[in-house]
């Protein structure tokens, strides 16, 4: 069953205690480049970095106490991982993460710090999918899905309730809000968010270049595939095709997708670090990214701009002011 308004309005009751409230930010270096009224939701700020511990500790806070005691399992890049992890370890609960051997170092050691258990596979040639229900079914851990799960999507949504919220407190009401886009679940979430909440506000999934699958499938009205080899640098948003759950809550509710080039996401890094004081992960970077470069025209709007995670390695972050 699909996951609803109300149902997101309910994680929020119920993960409130367990997240960071992030703030909505302004510059007027970001006003000045669109011409619009830029407003920002820094997830970066969260406790884990980015906003997967809203979905995470959603579902995981819904478990019963039998399924408490028989763990979590998930499979991750990085920042649902540690949001598996330090939710699980909220309630006394063990979480095992597979990660891809290929992870950004500061992803495994955060994830290992909240005391998961960590098995790394070849995100090319393993079916992470298959291998992380091979587990569950092995072990009887729950699995807890990085984005194709009901409580996931809802306990995603409670960022744009905030957003909503927070502008309308500065006498704003968003004409747009752009999302960072990989399986859908963040995006799925905030469209369940705004339905409700700020019904005219048009929704754009924003995804790497190679990895545009959300847009491709928009178009088409089908799940699209991304064709292998493409660039790993927003390692956060490499899934192969959209979830089932979030294109079916996507499709009819979103206004569109935007796609941007890895030089775009290292000027947006660049450009969160130098006027926002944030340090924003390649994945996290891709809404401001698409602002930037122009992708989306927000002259005269009032825009919503989602970074959803800060989890970068050095070397990376390096490469943004090369």
């Amino acid at each position: 069953m699909l996951p609803t308004h109300d149902d997101v309005q309910a994680a929020r009751a119920r993960i409130t205690p367990h997240i960071v409230r992030t703030p909505m930010l302004r510059h007027r270096a970001l006003d000045d480049a669109t011409g619009g009224t830029i407003l920002i939701k820094p997830e970066p700020l969260q406790r884990t970095g980015s906003f997967k511990l809203r979905g995470a500790t959603n579902a995981i806070l819904r478990l019963t106490e039998p399924e408490r005691r028989a763990g979590v399992v998930t499979h991750s890049s990085g920042n649902h991982g540690q949001a598996t992890a330090c939710a699980a370890a909220s309630i006394g609960a063990h979480a095992t993460v597979f990660m891809p051997d290929d992870a950004p170092r500061i992803k495994i050691d955060s994830t290992r710090a909240w005391g998961a258990d960590i098995i790394h596979y070849n995100r090319h040639n393993d079916d992470r999918d298959a291998i992380t229900r091979a587990f569950a079914d092995r072990t009887g851990a729950i699995l807890v899905p990085p984005f194709d799960h009901e409580d996931v999507i809802a306990g995603q949504g409670t960022l744009a309730l905030e957003l909503v919220e927070d502008a309308r407190h500065a006498g704003f009401t968003m004409d747009a809000m752009l999302v960072c886009t990989g399986g859908g679940g963040l995006i799925a979430g905030c469209a369940l968010g705004l339905e409700g909440a700020s019904p005219s506000t048009a929704l754009y999934a924003v995804e790497p270049e190679d990895w545009d699958d959300t847009a491709r499938s928009l178009i088409s009205g089908a799940r699209e595939t991304n064709a292998p080899g493409g660039s790993t640098l927003c390692d956060a948003l490499l899934s192969k095709s959209p979830g089932r759950l979030t294109f079916e809550v996507n499709q009819p509710r979103l206004a569109g997708g935007l796609a941007v080039s890895d030089a775009e996401v290292l000027a947006a890094i660049a450009f969160a670090f130098r006027h926002l004081k944030l340090v924003v992960e390649p994945g996290g970077a891709v809404a401001l990214a698409a602002l930037l470069a122009g992708k989306f025209d927000a002259k005269g709007k009032i825009t919503g701009v989602v970074l959803s995670g800060g989890n970068i390695d050095p070397a990376t972050f390096s490469r943004a002011f090369a």
